[in-house]
């Protein structure tokens, strides 16, 4: 049966809905690629809030990767490294530009963004490869703790980067998920339930899986999918906030469950009544604004290598 949109999403984030909407149309995966991400990233600037006072950021390269670099002007104790959504083919470092300088002013952390390359010119793993990258290059480098942090395709890129390099001789103390896809299969409930969410619907998720992989079978490949991994040991403590009106929002219960049983630290939050891609309403809904709140929050305490 399908959800009551009007009982479960308040008026503020139909407001934010609707804003949306009118930047990036629900059709938007029916236009080129090119299209697309022209009217994204307009959205994105549309919402662009500016710069704390005190944050700066410059750009340059991680062993030929771009990525941006956001520092307050007090030392600073920890380490961000920020992916950002997209579905892998939308997005880069002015999409979430505001959002990484925030996180960068509430935390006092040194933020990362990654530039990662973007499907379908360049097909899984090319984005996967250049997060690792990243992070081998920052680690080698780096005494502070790090925080691997990525929203929706960057949700997964941070857990696949986090599997990767858990044997690093630096790991990431920890990992924080906002709203990520995990799975290549569409048979949790939530994919189902939701599949007809506002943001975000089932349809565009295959639709972006289908780019990412180049129309290839990647179900197995938890270097993608970090679901499909047979091995959850010796992971950094983990937060995933999912939004519970997402086809998206079970991936997040499922990999805190796979971790939990692996002897491992998680800790699932469903936010109730947000939608994907709630981070550019963290500044006028009041549900994202908390959600928000909580983010910073396990930050600091992953820098820790505690959870709260």
């Amino acid at each position: 049966m399908r959800p009551d949109y009007d009982q479960l999403i308040d008026s503020e984030t139909w407001d934010f809905i609707r804003e949306t909407d009118r930047w990036y149309p629900p059709d938007a995966i029916t236009l080129s690629i090119a299209k697309q991400r022209e009217i994204y990233d307009r959205m994105c600037r549309g919402f662009f809030t500016g710069y704390p006072k005190g944050v700066s950021a410059s750009d340059q390269t991680a062993d030929g990767v771009p990525v941006r670099w956001y520092k307050n002007a007090s030392p600073a104790p920890a380490t961000v490294l920020y992916l950002h959504g997209g579905g892998f083919v939308v997005g880069g470092l002015e999409s979430h530009d505001d959002v990484c300088a925030d996180i960068c002013d509430q935390t006092g952390f040194d933020v990362v963004s990654v530039d990662y390359r973007l499907a379908p010119e360049h097909t899984h793993p090319a984005a996967f490869t250049d997060c690792v990258t990243v992070f081998n290059w920052l680690q080698y480098r780096n005494k502070s703790p790090l925080v691997l942090v990525g929203d929706s395709a960057g949700g997964t890129l941070a857990a696949a980067t986090a599997h990767a390099t858990r044997q690093h001789q630096n790991p990431a103390s920890g990992m924080v998920l906002i709203y990520p896809g995990l799975a290549a299969d569409a048979g949790s409930a939530s994919f189902t339930t939701h599949a007809n969410a506002p943001m975000l619907t089932a349809a565009d998720c295959v639709f972006y899986r289908d780019i990412v992989t180049g129309g290839t079978d990647r179900s197995t490949d938890p270097t993608l999918h970090p679901l499909a991994d047979t091995d959850f040991t010796n992971l950094p403590a983990c937060a995933i906030f999912s939004a519970e009106c997402d086809p998206l929002c079970d991936d997040g219960a499922r990999y805190a469950k796979a971790i939990i049983a692996a002897k491992g630290t998680a800790q699932w939050t469903s936010e109730k009544g947000l939608v994907h891609g709630y981070l550019r309403a963290r500044r006028n809904v009041a549900k994202a604004r908390d959600s928000f709140s909580r983010i910073i929050a396990t930050i600091e305490s992953l820098a820790k290598r505690e959870i709260p």
